[in-house]
């Protein structure tokens, strides 16, 4: 994406220095996050394997966690592996181009994610507001448009990001104080004027996670409206039940991102250490948990690993 040898700034190299005031204790911390990064790529992984092997799985809100899956694989691999270098090595170099690339995949990927759980809330409004059509309405070709449409966002709002970066001087420091190449943090380096770059990332907050947020809120009174109105308990439970996972993997998806996001701008009396840390999680700890959220609240995912892992289990034991 961007393929000039040196950025315009003062330093062609910035330095990441990891979780700040906790350098002595990286080889400790590495270790959980190394195994949430492990954990994140094993059931996510399984994930895809099990949607992809089972055609009775090939509907319209298993396609939407296939594409959740694959999000959820390259979003952490996006800054494990340099953040394990700091840890493990001290190898806290990092080029500014590769910096302002590895800022564009975070970011393009936590905007893609957000649009994929709003897709995902159309699908759960469709299917249980407007049962008779929902095969009619969500097809595979409207799926793949919706699909295109997500990822073809993600890209474009976050695109403008480094380039505005990219034409300021930065000639504070060189030192990131996080452990990865986030804008805010980034920003903070400039010298010039920074209020188009902070305009336009609150913008992106403004008119994509929260449209997405309200479009999810909005998805959800329609559905909490027509699940009342049923005549059961039963049929409410059951129809309710069907989106107690999604609605776990939207809570774990926003709020730390939003916490992370305001205490760049405005959590001045937060150590850096408690906002790194969490900042850094906030990335891996969704990734992780929604594959396990979906296996575990959802009978055909979780009858179909079953099968497939105890399948391969008395293969195994035979040899």
């Amino acid at each position: 994406m961007l393929t000039s040898n040196d950025c315009n700034f003062s330093f062609s190299v910035f330095n990441l220095t990891g979780i700040p005031g906790l350098e002595s204790w990286h080889h400790l911390i590495s270790v959980p996050f190394c195994l949430v990064y492990t954990v994140a790529l094993l059931v996510n992984g399984s994930i895809l394997f099990i949607i992809k092997s089972e055609e009775s799985l090939h509907s319209p809100m298993y396609l939407f966690l296939f594409m959740l899956a694959i999000n959820d694989l390259f979003l952490p691999s996006c800054i494990l592996p340099k953040m394990l270098s700091i840890f493990w090595f001290n190898a806290q170099e990092i080029h500014c181009n590769t910096c302002l690339v590895q800022m564009f995949f975070i970011h393009s990927l936590t905007t893609v994610e957000s649009g994929i759980l709003a897709a995902m809330a159309f699908d759960r409004y469709i299917a249980i507001c407007d049962p008779l059509r929902y095969a009619s309405i969500l097809t595979n070709a409207v799926i793949l448009k919706i699909g295109l449409l997500v990822i073809g966002r993600g890209v474009l709002v976050i695109f403008p990001l480094p380039f505005l970066i990219k034409r300021l001087p930065c000639c504070k420091t060189n030192v990131i104080h996080h452990s990865y190449c986030e804008h805010m943090a980034v920003v903070k380096l400039v010298c010039g004027d920074t209020t188009i770059n902070n305009v336009y990332g609150l913008s992106i907050i403004t008119l994509v996670i929260v449209l997405d947020m309200l479009f999810i809120a909005l998805s959800y009174l329609m559905i909490l409206r027509t699940v009342l109105r049923l005549p059961t308990k039963e049929a409410r439970y059951k129809a309710f039940n069907t989106c107690t996972s999604h609605i776990c993997v939207i809570c774990i998806s926003y709020v730390p991102g939003f916490f992370s996001s305001l205490t760049h701008r405005y959590g001045k009396n937060v150590a850096p250490y408690i906002h790194i840390t969490l900042s850094s999680f906030y990335l891996l700890i969704p990734p992780m948990l929604n594959p396990i959220i979906y296996s575990v609240k959802t009978k055909q995912i979780r009858e179909r690993a079953h099968n497939v892992f105890y399948q391969k289990k008395i293969i195994y034991s035979k040899h």
